[in-house]
């Protein structure tokens, strides 16, 4: 009698400890869940931040070169105007001097 006693106590402490276990590891799992959602959110947020960063960088860059292109063509435009005002100067002279001379 006291070995069936026995063995049925170690039967409900092995249910009991398979329990726990159950538990324990639904536990475990959920918990890593957790911390995976969160290291994804953190890592999306990252992303989300270095995207950003990029976007900044490149408008920046790009006003730059604007900024650049628009230096250059004014510059390029001041010398072609002065090489213009001196050829029409010299034109001009050209036709009024035809008409003097005609």
């Amino acid at each position: 009698m006291e070995l069936i006693k026995q063995i049925k106590e170690a039967e409900e402490q092995a249910r009991k400890i398979l329990e726990e276990a159950k538990a324990d590891s639904a536990k475990i799992i959920e918990e890593s869940r957790v911390q995976q959602a969160e290291r994804l959110a953190g890592a999306e947020e990252k992303r989300k931040e270095a995207i950003a960063r990029a976007v900044q960088q490149a408008a920046e860059q790009g006003q730059q070169e604007v900024e650049a292109l628009q230096a250059a063509a004014a510059e390029q435009k001041k010398k072609l105007q002065a090489k213009a005002a001196t050829k029409m100067e010299a034109c001009v002279e050209k036709v009024v001097n035809y008409i003097i001379s005609s």
